[in-house]
């Protein structure tokens, strides 16, 4: 199958190459004339990158699943890294679906690549950042035209999804990682033949067709996680009334600062809906009188320059003053991995934290 891609069990290697390369090193794989798992490097948004092991089988049932739920197969844009199963994902969509993705790299913006879509559906997987840029460039219009938007890889702010809702854009937020093939949760409801359950803590424990094989070379932290057929994330979440997933985000994202459990997701969700902010991002980091201080990293909109006392009071206005920040950091950008996710380890880096 070529180096890099799918090679012999003995060394298998993480995916690689251009998108063109990778789409045509899966077409034998996707038809089924090679059984070897692929192998996904995980972003490392939080530690050291993982090796997934995806079989076939795995992969294959989350691309079907995924059409099943958005209506059918159709014709997809491939707008993010295809070392990622994000991208993978799109690209085996689209050899099942028999059409040809789009391909942002041959295009000189999202937009161009955007109305190059043309077939009787059509899809896009976005990360909230590009779906951002668009709603600030008044461009939500190309993305209304596409039967559905699949968001995911990072914390969708409700603000920018109402948005993009009015625009006509049929949003799809999506809930999933490496380990389960890519997006399994989609607005809350499990893929069909996906089971969600939370342990007692609240952690997310997934089940079902789509699930990894383990680690590659990690067979310790493989049996960690993966137990009696459950995968347990390291994320926590809660079951609304209505059934549906809401992730809380990841189990060491709760900051037990001054003896008070801070779930910092929640804070940095409330601090976004400030007006004068256009991001933000919240890290516990070691503190020697709290344990672990609050610290807020805050990208202003233009001319605004909101005050650490302001932003605490904002989130002591709907939350517990306990969970207000203790520092405030304003930045020009939020650091962003590949993926599109929050790089947690450069923010923590930005006050001194060791990597």
């Amino acid at each position: 199958m070529g180096a890099g891609l799918l090679t012999a069990a003995a060394s298998l290697r993480p995916v690689s190459g251009s998108a063109r390369d990778v789409l045509d090193l899966l077409r034998p794989w996707v038809a089924g004339d090679d059984v070897e798992p692929l192998v996904v490097r995980t972003s490392g948004s939080t530690g050291e990158p993982k090796d997934v092991r995806l079989s076939r089988g795995a992969v294959l049932a989350s691309a079907h699943a995924t059409h099943a739920r958005l209506g059918g197969p159709g014709q997809w844009l491939l707008a993010l890294p295809v070392t990622g199963v994000g991208g993978l994902q799109v690209l085996v969509r689209s050899l099942l679906a028999e059409q040809e993705p789009v391909l942002l790299d041959d295009h000189d913006d999202l937009v161009d690549a955007l109305r190059e879509l043309d077939a009787p559906r059509t899809y896009a997987s976005l990360v909230p950042t590009q779906l951002h840029r668009l709603a600030s460039a008044g461009r939500l219009d190309v993305l209304a035209a596409l039967d559905a938007v699949l968001v995911g890889g990072a914390a969708l702010d409700p603000t920018l999804r109402e948005q993009a809702t009015s625009a006509g854009v049929r949003v799809v937020r999506t809930y999933g990682m490496s380990e389960t093939s890519g997006g399994c949760v989609y607005d809350g409801v499990p893929l069909d033949g996906v089971a969600v359950a939370l342990g007692p803590s609240g952690r997310i424990r997934l089940a079902g067709p789509t699930i990894f094989d383990g680690y590659d070379g990690d067979p310790g932290l493989t049996a960690e996680v993966l137990v009696d057929g459950w995968f347990h994330t390291a994320d926590a979440g809660r079951l609304d009334e209505d059934g549906r997933l809401q992730v809380l985000g990841r189990v060491d994202d709760v900051v037990v600062t001054g003896g008070v459990n801070v779930p910092g997701p929640a804070v940095a969700a409330r601090l976004r809906e400030h007006p004068d902010l256009a991001a933000a991002e919240v890290l516990g980091v070691p503190d020697e009188e709290w344990g672990r201080r609050l610290v807020a990293f805050v990208v202003p909109r233009d001319g605004a320059a909101p005050s650490t006392q302001e932003l605490r009071d904002w989130v002591a206005a709907e939350r517990p003053r306990s969970w207000a920040p203790r520092q405030v950091v304003e930045v020009r950008d939020i650091p962003l991995l590949a993926n599109g996710k929050p790089d947690r380890l450069a923010l923590g880096r930005l006050v001194g934290e060791p990597a």
